[in-house]
């Protein structure tokens, strides 16, 4: 048993010191899954003197009002023999044998979270005290319940109070000790109020009933004791704490139980109640059902922990590594950064991510429309042929062909090819822009530092840039080429006219009659076309050659030179991380480690029992 409690005192001193205490998170706590006492009751209720007669010291703080105003988390160490001692987690290694001087930290300690006001905070403050006259257990002591804000109170201090009561309590692996007066109404116990709301069927509540030496003559607690006047799933049990009187007498807890024992025992109405009541049998109680409680629980506990070590490792996975300290550890993390977001960049070109498809669109659809819509026919209007083949033979006609006027037809006609190639360049270069967007925001590294975010997409954007450059330099070069030098053989296979060009004696238009304009006309519509056909799959191979494949292979290669002639100072500015994701991953490494370290500890309770 000792070593179960042991185990559940040594995971909540961890869970505080880490922070993993109950507040708000995405992932649940392994606090909210570990059992816990909470002690409950109104202001004046008899709640700190409970706790003082079942440790058997006099340390907690006295007063009018709230006096507890933060969750004490009381952990007992029964020890065999030695000198009792008390030890607080927020001062490891400093013992404190006067009981006195621990009250004081206590409110000390308060006061440095809360201030010296009257206001409360859910932050606990942990005590473990070692001593022959207790059992092993573990108590939280929570802020006494009230009706009504002293002065130097928030108005909704009442309201703070019982939410933070009641964060404690409707967990379902909390044991609630409801502390009631015996000489007032138990409907109106507030300690029985809030436990009903959480536990309706009082299957977690043990019910303790103080002050019953001090109830009217005449009257007694017995219908509470035997559990009819308010059914509880476990018995009553009923105390009798120190009086002031004994307190100003400085009468210590092991002479308070004797006398605790002694009045059921001697009192008519109680002495067949004698043996389940009294501080002491409450903390044999209690120790026993925690112990149960555990080891029920730690099937539970083992999945919980399990599954959350997996959950935290994915999330620390998802915000990435720490900064590296050195120069050379920074240039290495933002080159790997980069080459993730390259692997995803390259992943959409070739298929494994969406989006590289929409190139192939742009050469199976828009080129081809384009080119189409294209209107060679008003190049060729017989007014134009007739009007170029004049002017390309100058003072001289031609003698059997007009060579110089097929070669401006064809040139006229093939520059408007031009601006479709412009626009199939400009297309796939929005592409890979879009794609270099996505793959910014798919690099998940990348969401973690907005400057180097930012670097990235401007240095892949102006790579872009120059490959859009050069890729409209060649692919207009494929242009210009075809009207630099014709397909002879073409012309060679057209069939021969008899007629050579009319008859020498007329005039020059005479000569250039409408049946050979419209045979020149189709002959350089049918040449434009086999170009056309011709560039409709060079121009694509060479911009795929000179944006896409230049985009696989070097898209950050200047932004990596530049990299490397960056001081540290520099490449520091680049990893500058948002300090949400910064604390975000401290506090998710913290609790990786606590989980483990749990893990750890159950392990060996379960293999050592």
């Amino acid at each position: 048993m000792d070593t179960l409690i042991n185990l559940v005192n040594k995971l909540q001193k961890a869970c505080t010191a880490l922070g993993d205490f109950g507040e708000e998170s995405s992932l649940p706590t392994l606090w909210d899954a570990l059992p816990t006492i909470a002690v409950v009751g109104g202001q004046s209720s008899g709640k700190s003197s409970v706790l003082e007669s079942v440790v058997g010291k006099d340390f907690l703080p006295r007063g009018s009002g709230i006096v507890t105003r933060r969750p004490l988390v009381l952990q007992l160490h029964k020890i065999e023999e030695g000198k009792e001692y008390a030890e607080f987690a927020h001062l490891p290694r400093k013992w404190f044998t006067d009981f006195a001087a621990v009250r004081k930290e206590i409110g000390d300690e308060t006061d440095r979270v809360t201030g010296r006001t009257k206001q409360i905070s859910s932050v606990p403050i942990y005590l473990s005290i070692y001593s022959t006259n207790v059992v092993n257990l573990t108590l939280i002591d929570l802020p006494g319940l009230t009706k009504i804000a002293v002065e130097g109170q928030s108005d909704s201090i009442v309201q703070d109070i019982e939410n933070m009561v009641r964060s404690y309590i409707e967990k379902p692996n909390c044991i609630i000790l409801a502390v009631s007066p015996a000489n007032q109404d138990l409907a109106t116990s507030d300690a029985i109020k809030i436990s009903r709301e959480v536990d309706p069927k009082g299957e977690r509540t043990f019910g303790v009933l103080t002050k019953i030496d001090l109830m009217d003559k005449g009257t007694d607690a017995v219908d509470i004791l035997e559990g009819r006047s308010h059914r509880l799933k476990f018995p009553w049990i009923g105390v009798v704490n120190r009086s002031q009187a004994d307190i100003n007498k400085n009468i210590d807890m092991i002479a308070a139980r004797r006398k605790e024992r002694e009045y059921f025992f001697n009192s008519p109405e109680y002495s067949h109640l004698a043996n389940r009541m009294g501080s002491e049998h409450l903390g044999k109680v209690l120790s026993r059902h925690l112990e149960s409680l555990i080891k029920s629980r730690i099937p539970g506990l083992q999945s919980l922990i399990s599954k959350t070590i997996l959950d935290l490792e994915t999330e620390l996975n998802r915000l990435g590594n720490p900064i590296a300290a050195d120069s050379g550890g920074k240039l290495y993390m933002i080159m790997e950064i980069c080459r993730a977001f390259d692997q995803t960049f390259k992943e959409h070109l070739d298929g494994i991510r969406p989006g590289g498809e929409k190139v192939y669109g742009v050469f199976e659809n828009q080129l081809p429309s384009a080119l189409k819509r294209l209107q060679f026919d008003k190049q060729l209007s017989m007014e134009n042929v007739r009007k170029l083949i004049t002017e390309a033979d100058g003072y001289q006609p031609h003698l059997i062909a007009p060579e110089q006027g097929y070669r401006r037809l064809i040139e006229s006609t093939l520059v408007t090819i031009k601006h479709p190639t412009e626009a199939v360049v400009d297309a796939v270069h929005d592409i890979l822009r879009d794609l270099v967007r996505k793959s910014i925001k798919e690099t998940k590294e990348l969401k973690n530092y907005p400057p180097l975010k930012v670097e990235v997409m401007n240095a892949a954007y102006e790579s872009l840039e120059r490959m859009r450059n050069e890729s409209k330099r060649a692919a207009l070069q494929l242009v210009d080429m075809e009207c630099s030098y014709l397909t002879v053989d073409f012309f060679r296979n057209l069939p021969q006219d008899v007629e050579k060009g009319g008859n020498p004696t007329h005039s020059i238009y005479d000569r250039y009659n409408d049946a050979y304009i419209r045979r020149v006309g189709s002959n350089v519509l049918a040449y434009v076309h086999m170009v056309v056909g011709t560039l409709r799959h060079s121009i694509p191979k060479s911009v795929v050659y000179c944006q896409v494949r230049e985009a696989k292979r070097s898209l950050l290669d200047r932004f990596f030179t530049e990299l490397g002639a960056k001081e540290g100072r520099q490449l520091g500015k680049l990893l500058d991380e948002d300090p949400e994701i910064t604390q975000r991953r401290q506090n998710t490494v913290k609790r990786l480690e606590l989980y483990r370290a749990a893990q750890c500890e159950i392990d060996t309770v379960v293999w050592a029992k």
